[in-house]
């Protein structure tokens, strides 16, 4: 297997490298540009073995398999420019900044085009992520499947047959845990609200919410269903989700989806017009 280049060594680089590593892929196979000194320290004791840089360089890239692209999307551009002379043998590059397209990407490095891009989720960090994936048409399918893997170390991937496809991935998944997070919050605040101590209000909302989400996974059954199984005529749940439906919670989670989509492609807009 060949390396894999990491430009940006940042929370999201930690989980697919201890993703792969746990998997058997030792740590000398990863190459970490990493710009600030504390962080490559804290790669080096958390990976012994990967090779860690400040900048860039032919060395760098040199051999590579993929070299992904794990910068914030306000650092992409000159993540890119600063990559440029470096990748043109390179099979693919994997952008996992929100809402950059591939085409101002593939200006920024100079016209290569072998460029996948990736929508992960924070669950990454523990293994129990969702990546939403486009790999552009000049992109061969190894290389493609190499991302993939990747990817897969931080949790599923759902491929999607149209680049645009990721503003809503990113709406849904992409932002998606701080939507539980809120719902998280609500009934912690709830429990806490009805007597209940901060430890316990925190655990009642935790395993609830996980128990929830393992039946679905192992029932199979579409939500409503489900819900309708544990809601009995005339009973609390009845009234519970009366309530909800007042509060037009399904309609607030849409406009959130809808928000957070708009706001990626507006990202990906804005960043391809800066300095241009």
């Amino acid at each position: 297997m060949r390396d894999i280049v990491f430009i940006g060594g940042g929370n999201m680089a930690i989980a697919l490298i201890g993703g792969m590593t746990a998997a058997g892929s030792p740590a000398a196979r990863f190459r970490v540009v990493e710009p600030l000194a504390a962080q490559r320290e804290k790669l080096a004791t958390r990976f012994p073995g990967a090779r860690l840089h400040e900048a860039p360089d032919a060395d760098v890239v040199r051999g590579a398999g993929l070299v992904v692209l794990a910068v914030k999307p306000q650092q992409i551009r000159e993540a890119a420019a600063a990559l440029a002379p470096f990748v043109a043998g390179v099979p693919a590059v994997l952008s996992i900044a929100a809402g950059t397209r591939i085409a101002d990407l593939s200006r920024w490095l100079g016209g290569y085009a072998r460029i996948v891009r990736a929508m992960p989720n924070t669950p990454a960090l523990v293994g129990a992520g969702i990546s939403g994936l486009y790999a552009s048409p000049d992109v061969a399918d190894e290389a493609r499947e190499a991302a993939e893997t990747l990817l897969r170390a931080g949790g599923d991937v759902l491929r999607v047959d149209r680049e645009e496809t990721l503003d809503p991935v990113t709406g849904v998944s992409g932002s998606g845990p701080a939507y539980v997070f809120y719902v998280l919050e609500g009934l912690e605040e709830a429990a806490r609200t009805m007597g209940f101590a901060a430890a316990d209000a925190r655990r009642l909302a935790l395993e609830t919410v996980a128990g929830a989400v393992k039946l679905a996974q192992a029932s199979g059954a579409d939500f409503a269903t489900l819900r309708a199984q544990v809601t009995s005529r005339g009973g609390t749940t009845e009234r519970g989700v009366a309530a909800l439906e007042a509060g037009d919670v399904k309609g607030a989670l849409l406009r959130a989806v809808q928000a957070a989509t708009l706001r990626a492609t507006e990202m990906g807009a804005e960043s391809g017009r800066e300095r241009s």
